[in-house]
This record gives C-alpha cells, sequence and structure tokens, in this order.
C-alpha cells in the first residue's frame, strides 16, 4: 500500500512539473525593427497565435507575421499581448525617444500661417478621405516585404518630425520625407499595393495617392503633377505611378511620402534606403 501511494505521489509531481512547464513555455516571437518613436515594427510568431498592440487586437498572416508602428511623440511602454492554445503572455517594450528639428519663423502675413475660413469645409471633407483610406485593414500582406525608394537620385530636403512654429503659432509636424526633384520627375511604387485614394486637388496635398499594403499599413504620396493609376488598381512595386509636381500647398516641385499603421504616422525612412 505504501509503495503504491508513493508512486500515486510521484506521478502527480511528475504531472504538477509538466503542467507548470507547459505554461511557462515562452510563445515563439521575433520582431524587425526598432523600439523607437515613429518606427514601423514587423513581428513573427505561430500563425495560431492571437496579438493585442496595447489593446488592439491586430490581423496575423498565415505565415505568422503582424505589423504595427509607434507614433512620433509616444512616450509610454508598448504591451504586446500573445495568446495561444489557452496560454497568454505579455511583453512589455520601452520606447526609445527622438529629437525633432524645430523651426522658428516670425514675422510672415497671417495668409501663409492660417488657411482662410472659406476652405476650412474643404479641408475638414478631404481629411475624412484620407483617414477612411488609412483606416483600411485588409488582408493583404505586402508588407511585409522590403519598401524601395520612390525616386532615382532624389535630394532629401524635409523629414519626418521637424516642426515650424510660425508667428509664434505651433503649426503640425511633418509626418514624411520630402524630396526635391524636377517637375515631371516618374514616381516608382515604393510596394506592392492596392490604390484606395486617387486624388488630383486636394488643398493641402495637391494631387494624392494612398495605397494600402495589408493590415492597416498604407502609404501617400503628395504633391504629384500626374497620377497613372486609379481608385481600386493594384500595382507592382517599381511600376510608376505618376510624376512629381508642385500642386496643393506647396513652394516648389518636389514628392512628399508618408507611411501609417491605421492612424499612427511613422517614419518613412524607417522602411527605405536613403544613405
Amino acid at each position: 500500500m505504501l509503495k503504491t501511494n508513493i508512486k500515486i505521489n510521484v506521478c502527480l509531481i511528475f504531472l504538477i512539473f509538466l503542467s507548470l512547464y507547459t505554461n511557462s513555455k515562452a510563445i515563439a516571437l521575433e520582431f524587425e525593427g526598432k523600439f523607437i518613436q515613429g518606427h514601423f515594427i514587423i513581428g513573427k510568431t505561430d500563425p495560431k497565435t492571437k496579438v493585442w498592440i496595447d489593446k488592439q487586437k491586430v490581423m496575423v498572416t498565415n505565415d505568422g507575421y503582424f505589423a504595427f508602428g509607434l507614433g512620433r511623440d509616444r512616450k509610454y511602454n508598448v504591451v504586446i499581448t500573445l495568446e495561444k492554445e489557452g496560454i497568454k503572455e505579455k511583453i512589455i517594450k520601452k520606447i526609445k525617444k527622438r529629437e525633432y528639428k524645430i523651426q522658428r519663423i516670425d514675422g510672415l502675413p497671417e495668409k501663409k500661417v492660417t488657411p482662410p475660413k472659406e476652405v476650412y469645409e474643404r479641408i475638414k471633407r478631404e481629411n475624412k478621405i484620407i483617414g477612411e483610406a488609412r483606416a483600411i485593414e485588409s488582408n493583404l500582406t505586402f508588407f511585409k516585404n522590403k519598401f524601395m525608394n520612390p525616386l532615382d537620385k532624389a535630394i532629401v530636403t524635409g523629414v519626418y518630425g521637424s516642426q515650424r512654429i510660425l508667428n509664434g503659432k505651433p503649426k503640425w509636424p511633418h509626418y514624411g520625407i520630402d524630396f526635391a526633384a524636377k517637375e515631371g520627375t516618374k514616381i516608382k511604387a515604393m510596394l506592392d499595393g492596392t490604390a484606395t485614394m486617387v486624388e488630383p486637388d486636394l488643398f493641402y496635398t495637391g494631387g494624392t495617392l494612398i495605397f494600402d499594403h495589408g493590415h492597416g499599413v498604407s502609404t501617400l504620396y503628395m504633391h504629384m503633377k500626374d497620377i497613372y493609376v486609379k481608385k481600386g488598381q493594384v500595382v507592382k512595386q517599381g511600376e510608376i505611378i505618376g510624376t512629381v509636381g508642385s500642386t496643393g500647398r506647396s513652394t516648389g516641385p518636389h514628392l512628399d511620402v508618408r507611411l501609417n499603421w491605421f492612424g499612427t504616422r511613422l517614419d518613412p525612412a524607417t522602411v527605405l534606403n536613403l544613405d
């Protein structure tokens, strides 16, 4: 009887140990990208894993990839929650802060600082269209591929995060990268995607394109002269999608490109090779 009890106890201890080991086993996870303000990050885990970034559940591809991004001014940690087969795991990542260029300009005419009231409704309407395109969450998986530069041998004249203070009034930070180029220079698609917004004449950004790359990741091309794609059209990386212009509120020919994860504006330099 004693031997039987000993065997039973040994078995129970083994089962408890096995259960603890199984429950404490970490869910596979790796990242491509840096936990720095403005950065785009791709995660890789088991395809059967459910993933939340902070409190937002994100899609996971059939091969385990997911995407998210960190805003320009994000100061708090990222909480990544994983769930697989009833087991939950939380990972907390600290965010590294960046310093941004601030430019102060005083003595400007008021019309150069604040748009006239008669265009407020137009701006509001156009912002709604842009917001709707950025909010799309499709199951496309182009986001996990490498991006390419939209122009050949272009000079960067504006960087992400920089901000102007005009006549003492802080304006919106710049959320993209400006490339100086001659008007009519051909623009290439940075990544495969579907055109979700095609607008030839927006107040601020003139000729503007938005492409969906899946999982809430989108790119924008602004101030374009010519646009060669239509809404709903699928384009391949490197395809010519239009030409450089100076449309909208622009002081000269250039291309402004932007990268978003839903409503979070990210630094395009984190996916482009600008060396």
